[in-house]
């Protein structure tokens, strides 16, 4: 497998995943636009993504000044604005399924045809957000993960009219960015969160049955599992409301081994969300 990159990348949606994924790919030298809604929200984006190549810069992690990777980010406040020559669009706004068929179904007016459309979405079905596209075969999942820049994994996901051609180009672009790829099939949850969850719940319920303390919980996986980071500090990172968005979905498709913890529900509905509140499972300190 040859390591390349898309010489134009559309990323629609500057949040926190977004920019993440924009920066990847402007570093590894493709043009990348940024689609937000408004100028505001563009402007908020392309700081997003300045920031993490300042703290790149810092890491020793950038071969370029940074002046020279923004110079390959535009941004744009419409999908309307996105070139016919896009050869990547990775959608990347919220979990919600409406949204982003409507967002994926408007990008594929625009640009060409033999451009492919990728979803960055975490759980959804990856048939079900082909249905608004008029050609599904060059759609797929990319399932990046939080933070972008430093995550090694790229999780693709087909769908069931998912072509070959597109999977395997998505296999060479992830390589390009120095980064891993595993090939799934869609099903609810793909790999990944399927995994994440299911431990991450867990271990929200032995922290209501009072097992343990957060720090404890975390430090058994991170040091008796050689995982990176627990699962409680996972879910802060993540974000309380969107794991249980996730858990909710899988809950419905999956069973009751998915259902959320009463603790879940209840700090997502105190505004505990994690790290982007400030607390969660833990405190953290603005960065």
């Amino acid at each position: 497998m040859i390591a390349v990159v898309p010489k134009r990348v559309a990323v629609i949606g500057g949040g926190r995943m977004g920019a993440g994924i924009a920066q990847v790919f402007a570093v590894a030298g493709s043009v990348v636009c940024l689609v937000e809604r408004d100028p505001a929200t563009a402007t908020a984006a392309r700081d997003r993504v300045a920031m993490g190549l300042l703290r790149a810069a810092e890491k020793g992690a950038l071969t370029e000044p940074t002046d020279g990777v923004l110079e390959r980010l535009l941004l744009v406040d419409d999908i309307a604005g996105l070139s016919p020559d896009t050869d990547l669009v990775v959608e990347a706004v919220p979990e919600d399924a409406a949204l982003k068929i409507r967002v994926l179904a408007a990008a594929e007016e625009i640009v060409g045809d033999n451009a492919v459309l990728a979803s960055n979405t975490s759980s959804l079905s990856i048939a079900g957000l082909a249905e608004g596209l008029r050609h599904p075969a060059r759609f797929l999942g990319m399932h990046f993960f939080n933070p972008v820049p430093a995550s090694k994994l790229v999780e693709i996901v087909t769908g069931p009219e998912t072509g070959d051609g597109p999977r395997e180009s998505a296999r060479s672009w992830v390589a390009g960015l120095g980064k891993t790829e595993i090939v799934v099939r869609d099903s609810p949850g793909f790999a990944t969160s399927r995994l994440g969850v299911l431990l991450g719940l867990e271990a929200i319920r032995m922290l209501e049955e009072g097992v343990a303390d957060p720090a404890a919980i975390d430090r058994a996986m991170e040091l008796g599992y050689r995982h990176p980071m627990g699962p409680l500090r996972s879910t802060d990172l993540v974000g309380l409301d969107v794991r249980l968005a996730i858990a909710e979905h899988l809950h419905r498709e999956l069973g009751e081994r998915f259902a959320p913890p009463r603790l879940l529900r209840d700090k997502v509905a105190r505004g505990e969300l994690g790290r982007k509140t400030g607390q969660g499972f833990f405190e953290w300190k603005a960065s």
